[in-house]
C-alpha cells in the first residue's frame, strides 16, 4: 500500500471524529474527492430533481471530473489537515 493510500485512509478515519461538523459547502467537497480517489471519474445517470440531495452530491462529484485519483486524495488529506486545526 503506498504511502498517500495510508494517508488517505487516515484522513478518511479522522473525519469521523473532527471536533466539529464542516459546513455544506465542505461536505460536498469531501464527498467529491472521496468519490474521485476511490472511484475516479463520476458515472451513471444523474439523478431528478426529485432527489435534491442525490443530485447535489452527484454535481459536486461530476465537477471534479478529470481529476487524478492521487490528486482527488490528497487534497482530501489537506482538508482534512485543515478542518483538524
Amino acid at each position: 500500500m503506498s504511502d498517500l493510500q495510508q494517508q488517505f485512509e487516515a484522513a478518511v478515519a479522522a473525519s469521523k471524529t473532527l471536533a466539529e461538523r464542516p459546513d455544506n459547502t465542505t461536505l460536498l467537497k469531501l464527498y467529491a474527492l472521496y468519490k474521485q480517489g476511490t472511484s475516479g471519474d463520476a458515472d451513471g445517470k444523474r439523478p431528478g430533481m426529485s432527489d435534491f440531495i442525490a443530485r447535489t452530491k452527484y454535481d459536486a462529484w461530476a465537477a471534479i471530473a478529470g481529476s487524478s485519483r492521487e490528486d482527488a486524495m490528497r487534497q482530501y488529506v489537506d482538508l482534512i489537515e485543515s478542518l483538524k486545526d
